[in-house]
């Protein structure tokens, strides 16, 4: 036997397509239709001692896309030679294929010929060598209670003065205006529940506010390999977007995503995975999301990004408020 292959592909006929050519070949070819499926297969293999010799994985996927799962399986898996495929590509995504050690890159349509050569021109190499165990830059857990607190201003006279109060407040770590069903998110972080609890007080006996709702960020409920893969990304590159919304190019909006009951994982995932998505916190026991999601176009318009969101399988309503940059930071 040649090898042992793992595929990743969405469309049910090019993983039998490839599954079988690469049989004939005599190599051993396992497919998955996303990257979470490929996630765990890979993961199961690890436990059964089984190791892959190739990883082929289609960029445009449902939930996770190639060049993500790549940037992740290079870290675990740094000499696993991986063939990127793509019918949708262009030069600036082959050239991020292909800055990544021991990766290929090939067009679609191809024949199993082509796909072949272009295995063997990749260095020999598995899932074994290599293989890091940890989490490499784990993003560490908040030791401390942070929850979402959003506001309606009922005295406009005193907005900007409200503003700058809660902006100044002790506990307060995040102070955005925004346009919505809401004028003000606040992200809120104490010791306890307690003390989260009288700083929502002191902000609801302010003359001219309305708070509109409280909700505690909780740790996502994700099965242990998706947690894992998501920790390292994170470490990797999602922390590094997380910048201010002032230091954000273009429109910068918050998310408030209502999803259905035992949905969260796959949705959760999703989101998070979406390039325009800075981040994304649950709240509610898992029945929404709060992000903070970039875009460009006119002022007004829905952007693609919400769009995007509204069509995910599980995903009931998406609101959006828009940050109103009042200080630069």
């Amino acid at each position: 036997m040649k090898g042992r292959v793992l595929i990743i592909d969405d469309e049910a006929e090019i993983r039998r397509n490839l599954t079988v050519g690469l049989t004939q070949e005599d190599y051993s070819a396992v497919a998955c239709p996303d990257g979470i499926s490929a996630i765990h297969e890979l993961n199961s293999a690890k436990e059964k001692g089984i190791m892959y010799d190739y990883l082929v994985t289609d960029i445009f996927m449902p939930d996770i896309d190639g060049l993500k799962i790549l940037k992740v399986i290079k870290i675990q898996h740094p000499d696993l030679p991986v063939l990127v495929i793509t019918g949708f590509g262009d030069e600036s995504l082959k050239l991020t294929a292909l800055s990544e050690h021991n990766t290929g890159y090939l067009d679609k349509p191809f024949e199993i010929p082509d796909l072949v050569k272009a295995l063997e021109e990749l260095a020999p190499g598995s899932t074994e060598a290599g293989a890091v165990d940890e989490a490499l830059g784990e993003v560490s857990i908040r030791e401390s209670v942070s929850t979402y607190i959003t506001i309606k201003i009922t005295d406009p006279d005193k907005s900007m003065q409200i503003y700058n109060d809660l902006y100044q407040m002790e506990g307060v770590q995040r102070c955005e205006a925004v346009r919505g069903d809401f004028d003000i998110i606040i992200l809120a972080q104490a010791g306890s529940q307690g003390e989260i609890k009288t700083l929502n007080d002191k902000i609801a006996s302010m003359d001219g506010v309305e708070v509109v709702s409280m909700s505690q960020i909780e740790r996502p409920k994700l099965d242990r390999d998706v947690d894992e893969f998501i920790k390292i990304y994170s470490g990797a590159v999602k922390a590094q977007k997380q910048t201010t919304p002032a230091k954000q190019p273009g429109t910068t909006s918050y998310i408030i995503v209502d999803i259905e009951k035992g949905a969260m994982q796959q949705i959760f995932t999703t989101v998070f995975f979406i390039d325009e998505v800075i981040f994304c916190d649950v709240i509610e026991d898992g029945t929404k999301l709060v992000g903070m999601v970039t875009g460009q176009g006119a002022v007004g318009r829905t952007p693609r990004i919400i769009e995007k969101l509204g069509e995910i399988d599980g995903v009931l309503r998406v609101r959006e408020a828009t940050v109103i940059k009042l200080v630069e930071e």
